[in-house]
């Protein structure tokens, strides 16, 4: 069967990599898959690395899985986006050292000793913290001076991508903002904050906006994948940025991006920071426009590790229906994340009444689980409005930690708006890739229009389901 034109989209999450051909009107043709291989770095206490080198290797073989799924598909350009904080080292030659994940920590260790924390927030959007670039080049500056003494310069995992495709160096602006290096209300590299964590600013390489054309696939490129010399390779952008394109959202709306972890976004045109320092702000992937973040942690993970022990074999589907057969009570706090807690919760498990009752059952595990996410997500939303509020009697949702129709109603019930999605949310990343390309190559396309509104519930449940949450979660804080 022959395919009309397509893009490929590269998405480098922090459990797999993925590659999809995706049509300009979003719709996923394929997709190829695999998890992304991590080494542990014994020179720091919580340091975890991957070869840039086997990665590429990897995501070549998924192209080219991908791509032999529609046989006959023009491709007409490639994006990549990947996970926000990840980076990759390059060496003088040009050659990828290193790549850091955004659950490599090896700079914590160096946290207390950068001073000025209150405007290093004030200027990057964010309160510093191992988790972002600037640490993890810390933690190379100081323990591996071999990498060090040869970095010429580092990108982001979605900008090392399209440098493999193209040789061109840059860093797009909602991946900058992940540095600590970036003053994210003026959309430019920061010499003061180069300065307090010892960064030169020749490191830094020029900066790209999302949708653009950053270049034309090299020879050993296109060759490799098996692509025509033409294909334009367009400017990606973070993974939360590209799947709240996908929604379609306006300006003062609120998104919910569900997949290993769960951001909670709201868009705004004016760079808004939390006093508190409970969110972060972002560049958004449009221009003039930024993301106010709170996060709810490793949810979907979560989710996807307990269906591993209790539904290895079945399917989401058998989930849903052993869900709607079952109302044992049990309640779980699962180390989900809500901005503004002091100490994140390092012990977790599930409550429920002893001795243990006869309806107990593996549902009951997968329903607090469930619970858990909704709630993390409402505690989350609340902060939001407190920055920023928020008018609109609904939320848009996508990614695929969302398929779940349980989940999404239990997040309708928890903040008591509808949630809606549209057609193909659980590919976010790669339709918002598909957009992004459009607008690269000026191209006009039909979009999905069908789209799913989830109506909130009985509120009295679970205003009650809610308050137990809280006091399990509270019971958990305590043994941390």
């Amino acid at each position: 069967m022959k395919y009309p034109n397509a893009y490929i989209v590269i998405d480098i999450g922090t459990g797999n990599a993925r590659v999809a051909v995706v049509q300009p009107d979003g719709r996923v043709l394929s997709v190829a898959h695999a998890d992304i291989r991590y080494h542990k770095d014994e020179l720091y206490p919580d340091a975890l690395y991957f070869d840039p080198a086997a990665l590429w290797s990897q995501i070549t073989g998924l192209a080219r899985q991908a791509l032999a799924e529609v046989p006959g598909i023009k491709v007409k350009a490639i994006t990549s986006t990947s996970q926000r904080e990840g980076i990759v080292l390059i060496d003088h030659k040009g050659k990828p050292m290193i790549g850091l994940p955004n659950i490599d920590h090896r700079g914590r260790e160096w946290e207390n000793s950068i001073p000025r924390k209150n405007r290093i927030f004030q200027l990057s959007g964010r309160y510093p913290g191992s988790l972002f670039s600037a640490f993890k080049l810390a933690g190379i500056r100081e323990r591996r001076k071999d990498i060090w003494k040869r970095l010429s310069v580092f990108l982001s995992i979605s900008d090392w991508v399209e440098y493999q495709l193209t040789g061109i160096a840059k860093y797009e602006y909602s991946q900058a903002s992940e540095t600590l290096l970036f003053d994210v209300a003026k959309k430019e590299w920061n010499t003061e904050l180069m300065g307090l964590f010892g960064i030169d600013g020749k490191l830094l390489p020029p900066l790209a906006a999302s949708g653009a054309i950053c270049g034309t696939i090299t020879k050993k490129a296109a060759t490799t994948l098996g692509l025509s010399a033409t294909t334009a390779v367009v400017t990606g952008g973070g993974d939360t940025q590209l799947a709240i394109k996908s929604t379609r959202p306006y300006l003062d709306d609120m998104v919910i991006v569900s997949g290993t972890t769960t951001p909670l976004v709201k868009l705004v045109n004016t760079y808004v920071t939390d006093p508190q320092k409970r969110t972060w702000t972002s560049r958004d992937i449009e221009d003039k426009r930024f993301v106010l973040e709170a996060n709810a942690g490793v949810t979907g993970l979560n989710y996807q590790r307990l269906k591993e022990i209790f539904y290895p074999n079945e399917s989401y589907d058998t989930i849903e229906k052993e869900l709607a057969a079952n109302n044992s009570p049990c309640m779980a706090s699962l180390g989900s994340l809500v901005a503004g807690e002091k100490k994140p919760l390092t012990k977790g498990g599930f409550v429920f009444s002893a001795p243990v009752t006869h309806t107990l059952s593996r549902s009951s595990f997968v329903r607090a689980t469930l619970l858990d996410i909704a709630f993390s997500i409402a505690e989350n939303y609340k902060i939001l409005y407190e920055v920023a509020g928020h008018t609109p009697d609904y939320v848009w949702a996508c990614g695929g930690g969302l398929q779940s129709p349980t989940l999404r109603q239990y997040i309708a019930n928890s903040i008591n708006k509808e949630v809606r999605v549209r057609e193909g949310f659980e590919q976010s990343s790669a339709t918002g890739g598909a957009f992004i390309c459009n607008h690269a190559l000026q191209v006009k396309s039909a979009l999905p229009g069908k789209v799913e509104t989830i109506v909130p519930g009985e509120q009295e449940e679970f205003v009650a389901l809610y308050k137990e949450w809280k006091q399990t979660r509270a019971c958990f804080q305590q043994t941390c």
